[in-house]
């Protein structure tokens, strides 16, 4: 199949054509030419207003559900949503029924993928059920193709556990995530543990569970990473979706001293402080929570100067009778996979090429993934988009099987036009 993209603007700090406009030739799913003007007859021919065209995005954080929880999302509509929002490559947690920690349940995952336009790329359990007590068979799960460790959902709380999570896997070259909260602390929370809580008279979840959970896996990954000789490993440990200004901070310090770290944020959390809450809508309640200004503010200057990695869609489909509910009883979570990019074009404060590295260059890096580049010869692995485009989110943008989402209504800047992945345009 030939497709060509007519004067599309490059956006690929790796590619020699970074910021030309020009025209690009696909055949079968390599690309062939690239010229400023190219006439051929094509298959397939996209011509859009202020086209731009980035190597393709990668999402660190999906929820699957499937298998177990189909009626939520199931692998088919999970492609069509993540596709949708721009990204032919995403990182499914374990947290599904039966829970992925075994080769079989990898595979799963890879065979589905291969005739779909977006590749799954699963992340294993780091224990036994995601209970936090036993190991799962890491090294089997790695060579069987997982491209990473995680409870997921669920929180490494053993601290014994993490630390030798951390010396197993480096030689290996393994890369451990984890999402930091003291679940001691935030048992019943329903919202950001402030004034706004107090005044609504909902349980909080306190900054701090997060905060120490982050000092802890820190201290730790310190102590592992005393013991070894090779100091040039990329990051070993992954905290996903941060939330407040101390773990910033808190990052930002072990970066400079040297310590193999990296995080990211769900681009939600750049949208909505728990002030948002006073209507007890329940597509709010996520976790970790919507806090303050000041808050929002810390990630913004942590994705301006590095200390943030990844931008992510933490997309986690809930069904009505997980929702709709009162807001004690309602489940954590929203879709993010279609909004993604343009709530994070819409809220970061980035510069078009440098949120663009959010979402590809820094998750391939970090994910030991091949960089993909916009060069002649090389893979047609590509999203399209309009980054100045100002549209509506409705209803009818939503491909996930789930409508759990807050963004319905929201003017949004940034508009996606479409995937190309494996001789597939979507």
């Amino acid at each position: 199949m030939k497709i060509l993209l007519k004067s599309v603007k490059i956006i690929d700090k790796k590619s020699d054509y970074n910021g030309q406009i020009k025209d690009i030739l696909i055949e079968e799913g390599k690309i062939s030419r690239i010229a400023d003007k190219i006439e051929v007859k094509a298959d397939k021919v996209v011509d859009s207003e202020n086209l731009h065209v980035s190597t393709g995005w990668i999402d660190m954080r999906v929820s699957p559900k499937d298998p177990g929880y189909e009626s939520k999302e199931d692998l088919s509509s999970l492609c069509r949503a993540a596709a949708a929002g721009g990204f032919t490559r995403i990182v499914t947690l374990p947290n599904t029924k039966p829970i992925v920690q075994t080769k079989e349940s990898i595979a799963y995952f890879k065979i589905f993928s291969k005739a779909q336009v977006v590749d799954i790329l699963p992340a294993a359990a780091v224990t036994k059920n995601g209970e936090g007590k036993d190991f799962t068979e890491m090294l089997d799960l790695h060579h069987a193709g997982a491209i990473a460790f995680t409870d997921g959902e669920h929180p490494l709380w053993n601290a014994d556990i993490l630390l030798k999570t951390l010396q197993y896997l480096y030689p290996i070259n393994g890369f451990l995530m984890n999402r930091p909260e003291e679940t001691t602390l935030t048992l019943f929370g329903q919202m950001h543990e402030g004034i706004e809580s107090t005044l609504l008279g909902m349980k909080g979840l306190p900054s701090t569970a997060e905060e120490l959970t982050v000092m802890r896996d820190l201290k730790l990954l310190a102590y592992a990473f005393s013991q070894v000789s090779d100091k040039s490993r990329d990051s070993a440990l992954h905290f996903s979706t941060i939330s407040t200004k101390v773990a910033v901070e808190l990052i930002r310090e072990a970066k400079a001293n040297g310590l193999p770290v990296s995080c990211d944020i769900a681009a939600h959390q750049l949208a909505f402080t728990d002030a948002d809450l006073k209507e007890f809508d329940t597509n709010l309640k996520v976790n970790p929570p919507f806090r303050t200004k000041a808050d929002i503010d810390a990630l913004q200057a942590g994705l301006a100067d590095g200390t943030i990695d990844v931008i992510v869609s933490d997309h986690n489909p809930q069904d009505e009778e997980s929702k709709n509910l009162e807001f004690d009883m309602a489940d954590f979570g929203i879709i993010g996979l279609e909004t993604a990019f343009a709530v994070g074009n819409t809220y970061s404060k980035l510069t078009i090429e440098a949120l663009i590295n959010k979402l590809t260059v820094n998750p391939a890096r970090l994910l030991r993934l091949p960089q993909e580049t916009i060069q002649e010869g090389a893979n047609a692995n590509l999203t399209l988009f309009n980054p100045d485009t100002e549209w509506t989110f409705t209803e009818k943008h939503i491909r996930s099987k789930s409508k759990n989402t807050p963004f319905i209504g929201h003017t949004l800047k940034g508009k996606v036009i479409g995937v190309i992945n494996k001789n597939q345009l979507v």
